[in-house]
């Protein structure tokens, strides 16, 4: 397995792969999970090769959000991704993968107006930012995303389809711990008592889909059996419980078309999103 921290070091090795050599691509931000290796295994169906980009990417953090803190166990992370056959690690600084008077932004106005967009203004500029960057220089055929960032993934095939990328996106469903909770990277920030309390949001969203499949299209009511759930386990904030079509990512009334139902949770100082999708 090769590990590249510079742009010129890697796309050497990119370089020389023959054309008949397919790379898939999963970026990540490290602290590596079984999550993580589910898009790996994905990726290594269809592609010859599977890249696995690490880097904690400044601009998707608000001011007051966790960039500084953020698990980076590097030595674990190249573990995990040697063992499930990764090609190459690609693991830049922020000096070398942002030029010292970068400007460029990339928007997707539109999706980003809900759920945590709302909540996390810029955060997608600079998602949808540094992910183009990524594609550009791994130069991949084929990429993959959890279902668990949902409106990430949404937002991100939006940009790959209005600037004809030439990759093809996968979204995979959301891999979860025994208990219902959603793999995370942050949760490594819970305590136990927290993700005890955490699987409220798994549970919750699987109880209005169950009514949901028995005919009940109020969004209303099924917020509803999500927030008492939730409420009932104490977090320390709710950020958002919302329905929201799958065409635009806007909050519905009555979910009569393809949906999602969507949360945003505080446990201690810890965010925890997760979702369920309704067809």
């Amino acid at each position: 397995m090769e590990i590249f921290t510079t742009l010129t070091a890697y796309k050497t090795w990119r370089k020389n792969l023959s054309p008949v050599e397919s790379v898939g691509f999963v970026p990540t931000m490290g602290a590596l999970h079984s999550g993580h290796m589910k898009l790996v295994t994905e990726s290594a169906k269809t592609n010859t090769h599977t890249v696995v980009s690490i880097f904690v990417n400044p601009l998707q953090f608000g001011p007051n959000e966790d960039f500084h803190r953020y698990p980076r166990p590097f030595e674990a992370d190249r573990k995990l991704c040697e063992e499930a056959g990764v090609a190459a690690i690609f693991n830049p600084s922020v000096e070398e993968f942002y030029a010292a008077d970068h400007s460029t932004m990339v928007d997707v106005q539109g999706l980003d107006q809900f759920l945590c967009g709302a909540s996390r203004p810029g955060h997608f500029r600079g998602v949808c930012t540094v992910v183009l960057k990524l594609f550009n220089i791994i130069e991949p055929n084929q990429a993959y995303f959890g279902q668990k960032d949902i409106q990430q993934a949404f937002i991100l095939k939006k940009m790959v389809n209005d600037l004809s990328l030439n990759l093809k996106m996968h979204i995979v469903a959301t891999e979860r711990e025994k208990s219902g909770l959603a793999l995370s990277s942050r949760n490594m920030y819970l305590s136990e008592d927290e993700k005890t309390r955490a699987t409220a949001l798994s549970i919750s969203l699987n109880e209005a889909k169950a009514v949901y499949s028995k005919g009940e299209k109020s969004a209303d009511i099924l917020k509803k059996i999500i927030r008492q759930r939730i409420e009932a386990a104490h977090p320390t904030r709710i950020d958002y419980i919302e329905a929201v079509g799958q065409r635009n990512l806007a909050p519905l009334s009555i979910l009569d078309e393809p949906s999602i139902l969507a949360v945003a949770v505080f446990f201690g100082n810890t965010r925890l999103i997760d979702n369920l999708i309704l067809e």
